[in-house]
């Protein structure tokens, strides 16, 4: 079997990718994994916004559930918000 029967090698899926805005975010307004957890009307484990806030490849599904639960979290500290953050604004990838 000559090398041009080979499938070529894939690259491998980049699945970390660093600290993300909403650890800054979270940190900002004195908001712990807890508080997010706490805040979530879905299901949402205490791992999963740590490896959100450390830039662990998550599902667009998880990251819409996590960008709602901060909005919620701020908005139970009683603080107004210009506009609630997206997707976008939380993750970089």
């Amino acid at each position: 079997m000559s090398d041009d029967e080979h499938p070529p090698e894939e690259q491998p899926i980049e699945r970390n990718f660093g600290t993300q805005p909403l650890d800054a975010l979270m940190s900002e307004h004195c908001l712990g994994n807890h508080d997010i957890v706490g805040a979530c009307d879905e299901p949402l484990t205490h791992k999963a916004v740590q490896r959100a806030r450390k830039g662990r490849r998550l599902t667009k599904h998880m990251q819409r559930r996590i960008a709602a639960a901060l909005n919620k979290a701020v908005a139970q500290q009683g603080k107004t918000m210009e506009r609630e953050w997206q997707v976008s604004d939380l993750f970089t990838y």
